[in-house]
């Protein structure tokens, strides 16, 4: 008689990631195909809140398996070489039947902002958006160089903070071009200004749109 094949049950902390699917500190990879791609991953990570990459799945959560030494050399080359500053990330190893899957994680940046190296050999700032790795805007950069030096924020509002918010009570969104044509100001004061209101977590950027736009929090 045939025997039935038994899919392996992953470890419940595994199991709970693979259930958790893909988000803004999770993602799965089925193999590290490009140091660079998986660095774009990784500073995102480390511009954001941190975050987890399963190598060895595939996106519909079903455990694909890797080469165990030839992932982790990938990742580490990466980690080191791809990423500036370098990241240092955790790897664990997780066995799955015959199977085996790494966990690689990205600890939140201490020195932000973080860049990935890209094909074109440039040196490019990325940010994690719900399940995608974005690359950074102008006003976002500022807010992780603002992070990562630990400046201090604007803590009164001026007529052009005020005229700002006035705006954003009665709409529900600006970009950079229209708070720069309400208040007649340049593009480098405006993104200075949208910079210190959301560090100080009074108005939201949203990076994921195009053109990028600001709400409040």
């Amino acid at each position: 008689m045939k025997q039935k094949e038994v899919t392996p049950i992953p470890p419940l902390h595994v199991r709970k990631l693979l259930e958790s699917g893909e988000g803004d500190q999770l993602d799965y990879k089925k193999e590290v195909s490009s140091e660079h791609k998986i660095a774009k991953t990784m500073v995102s990570f480390a511009n954001h809140k941190g975050g987890r990459l399963l190598i060895g799945v595939n996106d519909n959560r079903t455990i694909h398996g890797i080469a165990v030494e030839e992932e982790k050399f990938m990742l580490e080359k990466a980690a080191g070489f791809y990423c500036k500053p370098p990241i240092d990330i955790e790897i664990t190893t997780w066995k799955i039947g015959k199977r085996n899957i790494l966990e690689v994680v990205i600890p939140r940046g201490e020195h932000k902002p973080y860049y990935a190296l890209a094909e074109d050999e440039k040196w490019w700032a990325y940010i994690r958006v719900k399940d995608q790795s974005l690359l950074a805007s102008k006003v976002v950069l500022d807010v992780l160089k603002r992070e990562g030096d630990g400046s201090d924020t604007l803590v009164e509002f001026s007529s052009k903070e005020k005229a700002l918010l006035d705006y954003l009570n009665e709409h529900p969104k600006i970009t950079l071009n229209q708070y720069c044509k309400l208040i007649n100001i340049s593009r480098r004061r405006a993104t200075g200004i949208l910079v210190n209101l959301i560090r100080m977590g009074v108005i939201r950027a949203h990076a994921h749109e195009t053109p990028e736009f600001y709400t409040l929090s």
